[in-house]
Formats: structure tokens, sequence, C-alpha cells
């Protein structure tokens, strides 16, 4: 069997759209030694492709990080067959929390050097060593001190629609600014407590570590990130301290934790928290559009952009030879075509 996807990405995204199969997001990572990550990489291909899992994998020789969504009716059995690998079992399995079942619309595993980019070199760092693990209550408690610091370790375009009260925000395009930011910007408070968060816990798993190698004292990390949060503070009726929306790498591109919106659009300055890409193929900047611009601009992210996308196919092929728009997708907010684009996070005094 073929182990990659093979139809083409259009047909795969419609086909899922107009799919009436119930199926449930879920992320969960484990930081393991793989000797032979390509091999693990197959095999686990063979494994979720049997059944009917969709998503997007990164396997490294530090373990795994994945993104997937699976069918409802298969869920049991992808829980029984995921922790029969031994490294993997009983690993923790975060449920989205605002899930329409189109988060994905094919399988994607990819061997990389790290399962977080963080471009560190240091030999003596051991990321098994992190900081301590909080759950919703405590990290509230811990929010309600004083002498406590908290840290949202994710990128700029995703705090800029959703984050903790009170928490510093740094402006980063890349987790691997954020390490040395971080480690650059606490370095005077060593001594208080160190609150971190992040999407799913990943990357807190290994800043936490990181933090703790350079000397902090008392570094704590959201077990379970936002979204296991969001979770405990539904079903254990706590105060959610958390405003906004949680940004998400998949189709859904977030899902709405409180009601409150903090960001607005990036083309007229309305309050909105509607991420969406600029659907000229040769752009695809990521950015804010509330549902009036989404109309006016026709889903793009400038008249420029708009009326490329109304010329012919081929015309708009030939305009996008040479262009690399990689780095584009994610600097929301930061293209000058942007009447509202974001200005720096003001974060709080550390005293």
């Amino acid at each position: 069997m073929a182990l990659h996807n093979r139809i083409d990405k259009r047909i795969l995204k419609e086909k899922m759209q107009h799919s009436n199969e119930e199926r449930i997001t879920i992320s969960f990572y484990k930081y393991h030694q793989l000797a032979e990550p390509k091999t693990f990489r197959d095999e686990l291909y063979k494994l979720l492709d049997q059944l009917g899992v969709m998503g997007r994998i990164y396997v490294a020789h530090e373990g795994i990080n994945a993104q997937i969504s699976a069918p409802k009716a298969n869920l049991d059995l992808f829980r029984e067959k995921l922790y029969s690998i031994d490294f993997l079992n009983g690993v923790r399995l975060n449920i989205a929390v605002d899930d329409n079942g189109k988060s994905f619309f094919k399988l994607k595993i990819l061997v990389r050097k790290k399962i977080v980019a963080d471009g560190l070199d240091d030999a003596s760092f051991d990321v098994t060593k992190t900081g301590q693990h909080v759950n919703a209550a405590d990290f509230n408690k811990l929010a309600e001190d004083p002498n406590t610091i908290i840290i949202d370790m994710r990128n700029h375009y995703e705090s800029e629609v959703g984050h903790f009260k009170g928490a510093i925000l740094p402006d980063v395009d890349t987790f691997r600014e954020e390490l040395q930011i971080a480690e650059d910007l606490l370095k005077d408070n060593k001594d208080k407590n160190l609150l971190m968060y992040c999407t799913g816990g990943i990357r807190c798993e290994k800043a936490s570590a990181w933090m703790r190698h350079k000397g902090f004292n008392n570094v704590f990390q959201l077990n379970g990130g936002i979204i296991e949060y969001t979770r405990q503070v539904k079903s254990e009726g706590l105060e959610n301290k958390f405003i906004g929306k949680n940004f998400v790498f998949d189709e859904r591109l977030g899902e709405r934790i409180s009601e409150d919106i903090v960001s607005v659009c990036h083309q007229c300055g309305k309050a909105c928290d509607t991420h969406t890409n600029c659907k000229n193929d040769g752009c695809h900047l990521l950015f804010i559009q509330c549902d009036e611009c989404a109309t006016h601009f026709n889903g793009c992210c400038s008249d420029e952009c708009k009326e490329i996308i109304a010329m012919p196919v081929e015309a708009q092929k030939e305009l996008r030879k040479g262009i690399n728009k990689g780095r584009q997708v994610f600097r929301k907010g930061r293209s000058e075509k942007l009447a509202f684009r974001k200005v720096n996070h003001q974060s709080p005094t550390i005293l």
C-alpha cells in the first residue's frame, strides 16, 4: 500500500466538507527516544489509515506530536491500537473543545529533526526534566498569587485572539524565538513562580525544562494546555481565566473558549477573531477578517489579491512562479496590506 496520500487535496477537502460522518478531533504528544523514526512512521501510517484517521503528525528521534481526527465509531478501537504501542500506552488524548468534525481532510505523517523546532544546541539539556505539571484548579490558584508570572508560550497570531488574563504575550513568530525572549525577559525573576501555558502542552513541556536548565527555580506548566484546562473548567465548575479563542492548527483555525473578542479585523478594525487564509494561492496570508470584509474582498487580504483571483487560473499560476509564500502563512498581521495590522501586545510590567 502507498504510505502517503495520492488524491488531490481539493477533492479530499470537498469530500470532507460534505461528509456526514461524525469525527472527533484529538491531539497528543510524547517525548521518547525513537531509534528508527522512519520505520515507526511507516508502521503508524498503516495502522491509522486502516482506522480512517486523518490529521498531521510529526515523528522524530525525540518522539511524536500529533493533531488528528478519528471517526467517532472507531474511537475506542483507535485508543486500543494506539495504547498497544509501548511508549504511547496511557498517553493523554486532548479532545477538542469546539469541534465540527472537519478539522482535517487527509492523513500526513512527516519525519522531522524535532517534533518541536526549538533552535537549541545544548548537549547537556534534558527535555525530560520539566517543570511541575498543574491542573486547572492549581493553575487558577497560582495565577492569583502576586509572586507568579504567567507567560504564553505560543506565537503572536495565537495569543492575539485569546490568552489568559494577566499573561505576558511575547510578540514572536516562532517557538525558537519565544524561548530566547522568555529567558531574557525573566532573567532577573528566577525565584518567582513561572507559570507557562500553550495549546496542548507540548511546547511548555520543552520550555519548562529549558527554563529549569537555565536556573529558574519554581517552574510550572499547565498540564494538557488550554484544551485540557477548558475541559476541567467546564466539568468542575471552575472560574475560566482564559479570554477569547484558542487558536488551533487545523481547518478550524480556532475554538471558542469564552465569548470575549479580544482582537480586531485586520482590514476594518471591527471587533473580530475569525482567522482565514487569503484565497489568492500566491499569497495565502493568515489574518483576521470579519464577514463584511470577507464579502468585500472576496476572502482576500487586499484589493490586489482580489483582482488576482478574478484572473483565469493559468494566468494566476504564471504569476505564482518563483514566489515563496511559506513564511506568509503564519505572518498574520505583519503585512503592509492590512490597515489594522497587528501591533505589539502590551504585557504587564515584571516587578
